[in-house]
């Protein structure tokens, strides 16, 4: 396929703009690619894992690339600052999740889409971990219905439980 503005060399760029619900696809040459100024062909790439942290973060950049931040948080047992944090990408000490904790939560749900961990369980090893997950997930029921004053629904919920302490079925599904 040939560049679509000089007709002369093979089109290696191919940009794909939607704008207002409408796709615009334009096959170009590097060199009209460059010339429209829209891309970076330098040896250096232009997006890095801090530049990720960093906009992540609402930080800002300085032109020498170093990061700054509005106000100094420190973890008081490494010494670590939140903006070194966002230049290195790793935690200096397991205290520092505490400390920065009130800035880690909004990242975290930005990257991940929230911010608890809700992995796999493994088939095999499976049945405790899920059993336990009912158990807890029902206790949290219990006390909603202990709040609201639904004390037969609240009943009905404790032996659920009891029952699959015991071993047996949920044989009051919901």
């Amino acid at each position: 396929m040939l560049c679509q503005v000089c007709q002369k060399k093979p089109a290696t760029v191919h940009l794909t703009q939607i704008i207002n619900h409408e796709q615009n696809v334009q096959h170009l040459c590097e060199q009209c690619a460059r010339e429209k100024g829209e891309f970076n062909f330098d040896a250096s790439p232009p997006f890095s894992i801090q530049n990720l942290l960093t906009g992540l973060m609402n930080m800002e950049t300085s032109p020498a690339g170093q990061v700054v931040y509005q106000g100094k948080i420190q973890c008081e047992n490494c010494g670590l600052t939140y903006a070194q944090f966002g230049q290195i990408g790793r935690f200096g000490c397991s205290r520092c999740y505490t400390n920065f904790g009130e800035r880690l939560l909004p990242l975290m749900r930005r990257i991940h889409g929230s911010t608890q961990h809700v992995g796999k369980i493994p088939v095999r090893a499976g049945g405790a971990v899920k059993l336990r997950r009912s158990i807890d997930e029902l206790r949290l029921h219990l006390q909603a219905s202990i709040a609201r004053e639904e004390f037969e629904e609240a009943a009905r919920i404790r032996d659920q439980i009891r029952s699959l302490e015991e071993g047996g079925e949920d044989t009051h599904a919901k």
